[in-house]
């Protein structure tokens, strides 16, 4: 008893804290279980209440009824409120109904069972976790909803209305398989706009058409996106993205540097002095007597022998049985040393006892189980496969594969040419000025790359034009691709070296989109993730403006 009147006094107390607005409202008994409470209630009968019709005052009750809501849970029970309410007729002759009910503000709504309050929960719930995830959220809360229900309640959730920006960021996202989407983004406020299925030219041109106003449109190099902000927002400045400039440019100098790979060796310091032979002949004939050496070289003068008859790479393809774009990586090296993959000698435990190894080769045991057994009483926890393997190359008479320096991958190359001479190690500065002065195609590279890198940092488009010049006449291939794309799109990339305006937040606004893909594991239609992208960017600036109460 004692137990059931502290539930009570409780639930009393958190019951004038959690229904609003209780003026109108007489509470006439509050029953509490182990599963539920109920609240029982009445209007008060002296209350004039607006008509849902015309909104004029009345006191003329007609009856009755009561109306059964549910609202947030109270000490941790499910509530349940049994409200009394008035049907009340209409005194306005002209309004169309004759009698209507009277609404409790705060606390009741048309045609609904729920509260306010407790709608916002299962709207917000439904926002941020979607179908599943919500529901399960919900019943830890002891509010019972069913996924579709909670999916239902969320897409009745109008979206915001929306405003012209004047800054407008456009990119497109993978949406499912090969099928692309389009993502409109407000960079002023980065809050996300409306998206689409599809990244044609036409829908996105309509869409400008239908808001006008926008004055900046930053977009990525897509020739899809240019052709559309063209037709349908002609007044607007098109800004290129510099992060994509910039990835563009990094992808033609590994390009560069894999068509190179041959002068990598020489970024490495010499052995020894007395070395003869140089780095490059001493690599080469290492990989000429690797299994992949001579992989690369067959399918190298295969693709050639058959690129030479004038035929194209997809049948070249088709009858090599290969990759397209294999075909063309191989027809389009000059050598065979430039498409081969050299995986170096990495360090291993097994390197600390490699002496050990070669002095026990050399005084006659011969069996790796017995060295490994060996190995693994000096300490060694390695596997006995890796002993093995170590030991291979004494059978054939050959030496221990000694652990080296590898050459830097054309990746490595790339981001030590397009790294700020500030920000490189002291191990990049002492080996790329020789691989700079061994190799003059990357030492081009190097300069261009820091002339662009000039522009960006003094925001000075002015020398755009020389520069694009020096890249058709480079001579290398990637470049006076670059230089052609680029000099089609020169007032968008001015604009991205002269103006603040960047497609951050639509990168930004991309990687939320992933994640609403993921909690819904794909399943979502264009239509419900487009209304949690743009309603949960809401929700979060919603919460994030809401002033913090300090504890007391």
């Amino acid at each position: 008893m004692v137990g059931m009147m502290g539930s009570l006094w409780l639930c009393s107390v958190e019951l004038v804290s959690l229904l609003p607005q209780l003026s109108d409202v007489q509470v006439v008994s509050v029953e509490v279980s182990d599963s539920a409470v109920a609240v029982y209630a009445r209007t008060r009968s002296d209350e004039p209440a607006g008509c849902t019709g015309c909104g004029q005052l009345s006191e003329w009750c007609h009856s009755r009824y009561a109306r059964r809501l549910a609202d947030v849970t109270l000490a941790g029970r499910p509530l349940r409120i049994d409200l009394s309410v008035r049907r009340l007729y209409c005194e306005n002759t002209t309004c169309p109904k004759v009698t209507f009910a009277e609404q409790v503000p705060g606390l009741t709504k048309r045609y609904q069972r729920r509260t306010p309050r407790l709608q916002s929960l299962v709207e917000d719930v439904g926002v941020v976790l979607a179908g599943r995830g919500g529901s399960r959220m919900l019943r830890i809360l002891s509010i019972k909803l069913s996924r579709v229900a909670l999916l239902s309640q969320l897409m009745r959730v109008p979206l915001p209305p929306l405003v012209t920006p004047q800054v407008l960021g456009v990119d497109d996202f993978a949406l499912y398989g090969g099928t692309y989407g389009t993502l409109l983004v407000d960079a002023t406020t980065r809050l996300p706009l409306t998206l689409w299925e599809g990244r044609d030219a036409e829908q996105l041109s309509r869409w400008l058409g239908e808001h006008p106003g926008i004055e900046v449109v930053c977009r990525d190099g897509s020739l899809t996106y240019r052709q559309g902000i063209t037709a349908g927002a002609p007044q607007a400045v098109q800004v290129s993205d510099r992060f994509h400039l910039w990835q563009g440019l990094s992808r033609r100098v590994q390009d560069i540097a894999s068509t190179h790979r041959g002068c990598l060796p020489a970024a490495l310091p010499a052995v020894s002095e007395d070395s003869h032979l140089p780095v490059e002949e001493t690599t080469d004939n290492a990989a000429a007597d690797s299994r992949a050496g001579r992989h690369a070289r067959s399918l190298f003068e295969a693709v050639h022998a058959l690129t030479r008859t004038g035929r194209s790479h997809s049948s070249v393809a088709r009858e090599l049985g290969l990759d397209r774009r294999t075909v063309r990586k191989y027809a389009r090296a000059r050598t065979w040393q430039e498409v081969v993959r050299r995986p170096p000698r990495k360090l291993s435990t097994l390197d600390p006892y490699l002496d050990y190894l070669r002095q026990r080769w050399d005084e006659g045991q011969h069996s790796a189980k017995v060295l490994h057994e060996e190995l693994q009483a000096k300490g060694y926890l390695g596997h006995y496969q890796r002993v093995k393997m170590a030991v291979a190359p004494l059978r054939r008479g050959l030496p221990i594969d000694e652990p080296r320096e590898r050459p830097p991958s054309p990746r490595e190359t790339a981001r030590w040419i397009t790294t700020h001479p500030h920000r490189r190690s002291l191990h990049i500065n002492e080996r790329l000025p020789r691989l700079l002065a061994h190799c003059p195609e990357l030492n081009l590279t190097h300069d261009l790359v820091r002339r662009f890198v000039t522009m960006l940092d003094n925001r000075d488009a002015t020398p755009l034009p020389g520069w694009l010049s020096d890249l058709k006449r480079s001579g290398l291939a990637p470049l006076v691709g670059l230089a052609g794309a680029l000099h089609e799109d020169r007032h968008a990339v001015a604009q991205a070296i002269t103006t603040s305006y960047n497609s951050g937040v639509n990168e930004g606004r991309i990687t939320d989109v992933k994640l609403q893909k993921r909690l819904m594991a794909g399943r979502a239609g264009v239509r419900l993730l487009r209304h949690r992208v743009v309603l949960i960017a809401h929700l979060r600036r919603r919460h994030a403006d809401r002033p913090t109460v300090p504890l007391r």
